[in-house]
């Protein structure tokens, strides 16, 4: 495996890569190969040897909402970083899934467009965004988004249109699909106020910096909030505030944060979200539902 995949024409790749580096939690293994097809056609021609030799992969955006194996994993990781092309025709604007979403939020509002201001706080890409249906502010993807380009497990570039994408609260078609790949997103935006937008993400900023440990690597929101009511309020009234398992600790400043104050493994990151939910389900009888994807 390790000769052919060299001798492919599948673009960048780089050996024995240390996901703590790709993660926003910094933690995790070391993944043998770590590529970054240049375009699409390297991406399927590196799928379809992937799926010849039945190898273990994973396509990864910013690693924002993932928890990764502390273990090795022998297997492929790819990273869609050069598909990030912009596209912008009159209220639609198509965009490569490696575009960093918090820099098309902030470019969208300067040019003079509203309804994406709600994530210039999301350090993820667009495809993976899409993945997850990421939101904030009472708004998500399902609300922006009008179509997205895939490859589907069988190698073939088509469109999916919104009503067909199951746009729901942090979950998508794709989290129930395996093997789709999402290569660009349409989204649909409307005109507004370049003042308006930017001073609205300016406050919404301001807010996230007094109320969120941004100090330390986190990966956002641990859990789903149940509905009618926080996660991050059950958490703190369950006294889990500070609550630390090896480096990972329940921030004191937002409960609903898990930070890393140094050192922690997936490992710890797990265990302590497993004392949460078995906390909050014993004083509640709620079941928290982790937003964080476990790979490996």
């Amino acid at each position: 495996m390790i000769e052919d995949v060299e001798r492919e024409n599948v673009g960048e790749i780089k050996k024995n890569v240390s996901m703590k580096e790709h993660t926003t939690y910094k933690t995790g293994g070391i993944v043998r190969y770590m590529i970054y097809p240049t375009n699409i056609n390297q991406l399927k021609t590196l799928l379809t040897f992937i799926q010849k030799n039945k190898i273990k992969y994973k396509v990864v955006g910013n690693g924002s909402n993932l928890i990764f194996t502390d273990d090795f994993y022998d297997g492929i990781i790819i990273k869609l970083d050069y598909l990030r092309d912009l596209h912008i025709e009159g209220k639609e604007i198509t965009v490569g899934a490696g575009y960093s979403l918090m820099r098309l939020a902030l470019k969208l509002s300067m040019a003079g467009y509203t309804g994406l201001e709600f994530a210039s706080g999301i350090p993820g890409t667009v495809g993976g965004a899409i993945y997850m249906n990421a939101g904030a502010y009472k708004s998500d993807m399902g609300y922006v988004i009008k179509k997205v380009k895939v490859l589907t497990p069988d190698l073939e570039i088509k469109d999916i249109f919104n009503k067909d994408l199951d746009f729901h609260y942090r979950t998508s078609f794709f989290k129930k699909h395996d093997g789709y790949v999402i290569l660009e997103g349409t989204f649909h935006l409307n005109y507004g106020n370049k003042e308006d937008s930017l001073t609205m993400i300016k406050e919404r900023k301001e807010r996230r910096m007094a109320t969120q440990p941004l100090e330390y690597p986190s990966a956002g929101s641990v859990f789903r909030n149940p509905e009618g009511d926080a996660a991050g309020r059950l958490i703190e009234e369950a006294g889990l505030k500070g609550l630390k398992v090896g480096g990972a600790m329940v921030s004191e400043k937002h409960a609903n944060f898990i930070i890393n104050t140094g050192g922690a493994t997936s490992k710890d990151l797990k265990e302590l979200i497993q004392i949460i939910k078995a906390k909050v389900k014993e004083k509640y009888d709620i079941e928290l539902m982790e937003e964080q994807e476990y790979v490996g």
